[in-house]
């Protein structure tokens, strides 16, 4: 159970990075391809985030603080649809915004 939770963490950490990857190409170089890599980094954020809350409740890992688990939901949520909103029509305005949520989210996970 732990290699699978490790696992999880892992591409949840990569996910985080592609989040930062695809804002930073888009704001520097105007890469086309940035919003793909933001919105698809987003929605592996997204999904590995659920299985590991999903494993650490059915795991009995420790105590979930779910009000904080609701913010990150929140927050993560919101960087998905700034990412689809990024897809369909690329702003650099919106790229920021997904980056600096993805800080708060990091801020949220490292602070709280």
């Amino acid at each position: 159970m732990d290699i699978i939770y490790s696992a999880l963490v892992f591409l949840h950490m990569i996910g985080l990075a592609g989040i930062l990857a695809g804002f930073l190409m888009q704001v520097m170089t105007g890469n086309a391809k940035s919003p793909k890599v933001l919105l698809h980094s987003s929605l592996l954020q997204l999904v590995t985030g659920l299985l590991l809350v999903g494993l650490a409740e059915t795991a009995d890992l420790g105590d979930l603080n779910h009000v904080k688990v609701g913010v990150k939901l929140l927050v993560t949520v919101a960087v998905v649809v700034v990412g689809v909103l990024n897809l369909r029509r690329p702003a650099r305005n919106l790229a920021v915004t997904a980056g600096v949520l993805a800080v708060l989210n990091i801020g949220v996970a490292v602070f709280w």
